[in-house]
């Protein structure tokens, strides 16, 4: 079962920022797109109940994230609605503490006094207390429990915030769900295109193609070269990094996917970072690394890399090993302003990049090919060489 794709994605977001726009928001309209049609309770009145709660909350998440934008310019709040249509679709049964954890899971990180004037924040407090205050005091623990695990800290790193996260679903698996979800809509949100560049696309008939057929023409894009972009390549397959350390983590805790919905989201992650992978491959291939038969050394290059399980563990700097140290010298760097100048480097070596791509691309199929595969030299104290 997909659960989500790229063409998905966008007509979804097509539909929630149309009703954003709209000179009278809908909100009942926005609900419907997240849950798809499926109840909150049992009781058709508790249901209806629950209903106007998120309601309640859809208000809220409107106005906190009024001023705010993505990183490539769309409104802010797409993001948690987006994140929770796609939780909302795998559970057979939704309640109301979920879908709010889903809706709410970033307002302790992204919703600061600090961005808003003193009466507006004073509404926003007021507005979240009320929201609150009308839910069972159990569910209102319950939620804030939630939101609190949900939280990366100005003091934890990355590794240390997925432990913590992933220790506290040892008794509540929703959490591995709903950041899974929150990964699968970052992964997606990384191009501002209407269509998938890749679409129609035979990814795996153009690798056999460049290594196979001598007199192969080449990848050839319909068309020109898209505008530069605030997420560049190199800070896409960062992304794709941090999706590779959740999905070991989660395989190294003994809490691993096995309950349907989190299996569904960890297969749709996979899925979705190999896609991702596969359009930068494609799109260097199209516009930046055309002489094919460099492509075809490098990609026997990285053929050979992988084959040998070399891909399969963090690796140090090794000399006439293209890819030995690419997570710890590139994507490995705690500090954001280093980690910057580092996939600045990383985005000036298309050929690197190109073998990145592939390295990628073996790890998300092992991924889904083994379940018990991880990227070895990862845990909650960072990343670890061999």
């Amino acid at each position: 079962m997909t659960i989500y794709d790229l063409t998905e994605f966008l007509r979804l977001s097509s539909a929630l920022n149309y009703n954003l726009s709209a000179a009278s928001m809908n909100r009942y309209n926005v609900l419907r797109f997240i849950l798809g049609g499926k109840a909150l309770h049992s009781d058709r009145q508790k249901d209806k109940e629950h209903k106007a709660i998120v309601m309640d909350a859809l208000n809220y998440l409107f106005s906190a994230y009024s001023h705010k934008r993505r990183r490539l310019g769309p409104m802010a709040v797409l993001h948690p609605l987006r994140a929770s249509a796609v939780y909302a679709k795998a559970p057979r049964y939704l309640n109301i503490v979920d879908i709010l954890s889903a809706l709410l899971h970033d307002i302790l990180e992204d919703i600061r006094p600090q961005d808003f004037e003193n009466h507006e924040w004073e509404k926003l407090e007021s507005m979240l207390y009320e929201l609150l205050g009308k839910l069972d005091q159990d569910d209102e623990w319950r939620l804030m429990e939630r939101l609190q695990a949900l939280t990366r800290f100005e003091s934890e790193t990355y590794y240390q915030y997925i432990g913590r996260l992933l220790d506290r679903a040892r008794n509540i698996p929703e959490l591995i769900q709903i950041k899974l979800a929150d990964r699968l809509d970052n992964t997606l949100d990384m191009r501002i295109d209407i269509a998938d560049p890749i679409e129609g696309i035979d990814f795996f008939e153009n690798l056999f193609q460049i290594l196979f057929v001598e007199n192969f023409k080449g990848f050839d894009p319909e068309s020109d070269h898209p505008p530069s972009a605030t997420l560049n390549g190199a800070k896409r397959l960062y992304q794709l990094f941090k999706n590779a350390v959740l999905l070991s983590m989660i395989r190294q805790k003994d809490t691993p996917p096995r309950e349907n919905s989190s299996q569904l989201f960890f297969e749709a992650v996979s899925s979705a970072s190999l896609k991702e992978a596969q359009r930068t491959f494609m799109h260097i291939l199209g516009y930046h690394h055309t002489d094919l038969e460099q492509a075809r050394v490098l990609l026997l290059d990285a053929m050979d890399y992988c084959y040998k399980g070399r891909i399969d563990a963090i690796t140090k700097v090794a000399e006439g090993q293209t890819l030995d140290g690419l997570f710890s010298t590139y994507f490995g760097p705690v500090h954001s302003k280093t980690r910057n100048e580092k996939l600045a480097l990383l985005y000036d070596n298309k050929p690197l990049m190109l073998e990145a791509s592939v390295a990628f691309i073996v790890i998300f199929l092992s991924f889904l090919n083994d379940p018990e595969f991880f990227v070895k030299g990862i845990t909650i104290e960072g990343i670890s060489p061999d």
